[in-house]
C-alpha cells in the first residue's frame, strides 16, 4: 500500500472516534441522556483508540516495530472496549430484581476512592447502567458499542498487518 493511502486509512478511525464522541455528547447535552459509569469508560476507550490512531498518523509508521507496538495497544484497548460493552449489555439484560443498587457518581468515586477500588466499582456497574434509555434498530447503545469495538478490533488487526510501500521515502 502506498504511504498516502496508508495515512488515509489511519485517519479514518480518528474521524470515527471524533464522530462517536460527538454523538455521545449530543445524546448527553441535547437529548439529556446522562451517561452511566460504564458509558463514561467506553467514551474514554474510544478517545484512547482515536488518540492512538492519531499518534500513528503523526509518527513514522513505516517503522515496523513502532507500528507493531501501536497495533498491539490498539488491539488491547479494542478488546477491553468489547469486554466493557459486553458487561454493560449483560447488566441491561438482567431481570429487575438482580440489578445491582445504584452507586455514587463517577466524579465522587474518582475523588474519594483509591484507584483500584474506583476501577472495580466502575467495571462492576450499577443500577443506572442497567437502564436502557436509547435504542436504534432494536439495539441499545452498549450493544452498538460491542459492534463498534469489534470493528475497531478487526480494523486494528488489518491496519497492523498492512505493508507500506516505502521506496518513495527519502532518507
Amino acid at each position: 500500500m502506498q504511504l498516502k493511502h496508508y495515512r488515509l486509512m489511519t485517519a479514518l478511525p480518528v474521524f470515527g472516534s471524533v464522530a462517536l464522541l460527538a454523538f455521545a455528547y449530543y445524546q448527553e447535552y441535547v437529548n439529556y441522556l446522562d451517561p452511566c459509569p460504564l458509558c463514561m469508560l467506553q467514551r474514554v476507550i474510544v478517545a484512547i483508540l482515536g488518540g492512538l490512531f492519531l499518534l500513528a498518523l503523526l509518527t513514522p509508521v513505516y517503522r515496523k516495530l513502532w507500528r507493531g507496538f501501536l497495533g498491539v495497544l490498539l488491539i488491547l484497548f479494542s478488546l477491553f472496549g468489547v469486554g466493557v460493552a459486553l458487561r454493560h449489555v449483560w447488566l441491561q439484560s438482567l431481570p429487575p430484581e438482580q440489578v445491582p443498587d445504584c452507586g455514587p457518581g463517577l466524579g465522587f468515586m474518582f475523588d474519594h476512592y483509591p484507584f483500584q477500588d474506583f476501577i472495580t466499582q466502575v467495571l462492576s456497574g450499577s443500577g443506572e447502567c442497567a437502564e436502557v434509555s436509547w435504542r436504534f434498530l432494536g439495539l441499545s447503545m452498549p450493544a452498538w458499542m460491542v459492534v463498534v469495538f469489534g470493528i475497531y478490533l478487526l480494523y486494528s488487526l488489518w491496519w497492523m498487518t498492512r505493508s507500506i510501500d516505502t521506496h518513495c521515502l527519502r532518507r
